[in-house]
């Protein structure tokens, strides 16, 4: 399977899987802001690591109950994509958007101060 079938599996899955976690009646999952970052699927379609971000709740209770609604997740996928097998779900926390928001915050902090021109450097 060529890589750019790959990516569109991935970039599909992305976009499915964010309408799914919308109907999901678990409250782990509900009433926790979650957002699918990424997904990685295998090249033989049987596993897929789906990459998620919390912004409000327990990044671990969230986890348990993405990994319960798993089973769901994956016959809805099935019903929507049209795949030869429908891959095994993984759920992985994706710490990159509060790493992202630390290292903002760090930049912020710093202070720049003008460098004064005495004229001791020769301009060329």
């Amino acid at each position: 399977m060529a890589k750019y079938r790959r990516g569109r599996i991935n970039e599909e899955m992305v976009k499915e899987l964010s309408t799914i976690l919308r109907e999901i009646k678990d409250p782990r999952v509900s009433d926790a802001f979650v957002s699918v970052t990424a997904a990685d699927v295998t090249p033989d379609l049987k596993f897929a690591k789906i990459y998620y971000s919390v912004m409000s709740g327990d990044s671990k209770e969230v986890g348990k109950g993405l990994k319960s609604a798993s089973g769901y997740i994956r016959k809805r996928i099935a019903e929507t994509l049209n795949l030869r097998q429908t891959p095994e779900l993984t759920f992985v926390t994706d710490d990159s958007i509060a790493y992202g928001a630390h290292i903002n915050s760090l930049l912020n902090k710093i202070e720049f101060t003008d460098i004064i021109d005495n004229g001791d450097e020769d301009d060329e």
